[in-house]
């Protein structure tokens, strides 16, 4: 019998047709709800995929370049260094950098270091009391040079250290200068040029608008409100965009986002087509976690002494770091998106009259009635005997 039933389904399925009935149905209650399907899918289609969404368009991604040239002066007074004046060639490293740029703003100094003999910066792995605490030729992962194997005095304390080789005397970074060495650095500016293409539409364009004179870019400075399109930057209006405090922030270092949106709707004139600057904080700092905040890195320049000695100054630096991110799209009209969405769209409307089939067949106290009328079985005439059509001669 299970057989015998299965047979009869695939016979159903390979022999029989089906094909759609069109049903009038005299009812407010459906023809409302279908009208009201229909209006949503043709607001949705013209306000969302078209108004919004801009559907009739083909859009390509923005292909950018960014150049920097930041400028300023600032001025210490230290027993250490005397009174110096600090120039960009000292305070931007390096001169130049692909969409960033960075800006020194402290620095702890070793001044004078020699490849020689010297006792190594105490701490657990290097404090001593004999010779035969420390192992010849060991390298630790934070030693500033390889162990002799010797135990020596620190300094004029009464601490021993294990003896190293390495550029004497070793650097001492436990304590950041606070405030920072170069403060003033918030008064610099920076001037941003940065060039677009959108290579599908060869549509090109920069940040220095047509409009900008060169008498307005040697006055202007970045304004959300009263300059918002001149491309020259106060570092420390930069921070503050971005909710942060720049004489914390250049104590330790940080990196940060310089946002430039370019959102172009080409079918309009080139000159609507402008930037947007936004900036934030890239590097994420937890007050309840502050585990090696900020950002530095160490470099050295080198000369000789009198005595014809290699000698070098070595420099942490730590300072700002600021990232140029330019991102957008542009959009033309073109006919094939345009039909695809409208085809879309139209094929959308069918939705309307499969939910009120449902509704219909299933939901509503007569659906048994509407069902009736809706599906008519019909047997293959050509089976029935005693028929036939036309004449017989």
């Amino acid at each position: 019998m299970a057989c015998g039933s299965c047979c009869v389904e695939v016979a159903s399925c390979v022999f029989e047709y089906d094909t759609p009935r069109i049903v009038l149905i005299k009812s407010r209650k459906v023809g409302l709800m279908n009208r009201a399907v229909q209006l949503i899918i043709v607001a949705y289609v013209i306000g969302w995929v078209f108004l919004w969404e801009k559907g009739y368009q083909e859009f390509d991604s923005v292909v950018s370049s960014v150049t920097s040239k930041v400028k300023g002066v600032a001025v210490t007074n230290t027993s250490e260094l005397g009174l110096k004046v600090w120039d960009v060639a000292d305070y931007i490293i390096p001169a130049q950098e692909e969409n960033a740029f960075f800006v020194m703003t402290n620095l702890i100094l070793t001044q004078n270091q020699k490849q020689g003999l010297c006792p190594e910066l105490p701490d657990d792995t290097t404090l001593c009391n004999s010779d035969s605490d420390c192992v010849r030729g060991y390298v630790g992962t934070h030693s500033n040079g390889f162990q002799t194997g010797r135990c020596v005095s620190y300094g004029n304390s009464t601490m021993k250290t294990c003896q190293i080789y390495a550029w004497c005397p070793v650097e001492n970074d436990t304590y950041v200068p606070k405030p920072a060495f170069l403060k003033d650095a918030e008064n610099f500016t920076v001037l941003i040029k940065n060039n677009i293409w959108y290579s599908k539409f060869n549509f090109t364009k920069r940040n220095i608008l047509s409009n900008i004179s060169t008498a307005y870019l040697k006055q202007c400075v970045y304004n959300r409100y009263t300059d918002p399109f001149c491309p020259i930057f106060r570092l420390g209006n930069i921070v503050r965009e971005a909710g942060q405090d720049f004489q914390d922030m250049a104590v330790k270092g940080a990196v940060m986002g310089i946002q430039i949106r370019w959102d172009c709707n080409l079918d309009r004139k080139a000159s609507y087509c402008l930037p947007r600057y936004s900036f934030r904080r890239l590097d994420n700092r937890e007050v309840d976690h502050d585990v090696s905040p900020g950002y530095n890195f160490r470099f050295a320049k080198y000369y000789k002494d009198v005595n014809g000695l290699e000698t070098r100054m070595l420099i942490k630096a730590f300072g700002i770091r600021f990232d140029v991110l330019v991102f957008g799209t542009a959009g033309k009209f073109d006919i094939i998106p345009t039909m695809i969405n409208i085809g879309s769209g139209v094929a959308l409307l069918g939705v309307a009259t499969y939910l009120c089939d449902f509704i219909v067949l299933h939901i509503l106290s007569k659906k048994n009635y509407y069902r009736e009328k809706k599906y008519k079985y019909v047997e293959d005439y050509e089976m029935r005997t005693g028929n036939s059509y036309g004449s017989q001669s």
